[in-house]
């Protein structure tokens, strides 16, 4: 099953104001140039070098139409040292992780096995790493450095599943929290706060 819509031409026009996407060209007579299909999104980036967390600037179906059915997004991640993309999913997605520059931990859950698996790795300069969709990620620069890394996507829109905003952003019961992870109440507070 594909995570985006099939086009049945060589490509498609997005129209956001309707609900469904258009399988069609664009109708005779309309203009399209490159820069229909030129996104310029990632030029001159502004980032904060002294997070704790990565900058993600996504490009994907929203900000490019020219994705529209096309089954393809990315994104440009900079990490200033210290840093962490922190653990998630992308439900519509596969991703694949190209390293810039510098040096990265990533790590990726396997859910499919009895006990669930941590694969981990160090990637350098010309790395990728694949993240197959649905499955819990994450990245931390350990390094001194800014790394910049670069994610493709199998879908226009793969979808983001934040761990920490989804479980302690949204005001689950207490009494959830408390008995899922087996801590006392003042942690999940803690970690709550931290989410508002």
């Amino acid at each position: 099953m594909s995570s985006s819509v099939f086009v049945l031409t060589s490509f498609c026009t997005a129209q956001f104001s309707s609900t469904t996407q258009s399988n069609a060209p664009p109708p005779t007579g309309t203009a399209l140039d490159g820069n229909y299909f030129t996104a310029t999104r990632l030029r001159n980036i502004n980032v904060n070098n002294k997070g704790a967390f990565a900058n993600v600037t996504a490009v994907n179906v929203n900000v490019f139409p020219a994705l529209s059915g096309l089954g393809v997004s990315n994104a440009l991640l900079v990490y200033p040292p210290g840093s962490v993309n922190v653990p998630h999913t992308h439900p519509r997605g596969t991703e694949t992780l190209f390293i810039i520059e510098g040096t990265l931990e990533v790590g990726l859950i396997d859910t499919s096995v009895p006990v669930p698996m941590l694969f981990t790795q160090t990637l350098h300069k010309d790395d990728i790493f694949v993240f197959p969709r649905g499955l819990v990620h994450f990245q931390i620069n350990k390094s001194k450095q800014t790394v910049r890394a670069y994610a493709s996507f199998s879908s226009t829109k793969p979808g983001l599943v934040s761990l920490p905003r989804t479980l302690f952003g949204v005001n689950i019961d207490i009494d959830v929290l408390t008995k899922s992870f087996e801590v006392p109440p003042s942690v999940i507070k803690t970690l709550s706060a931290q989410q508002s």
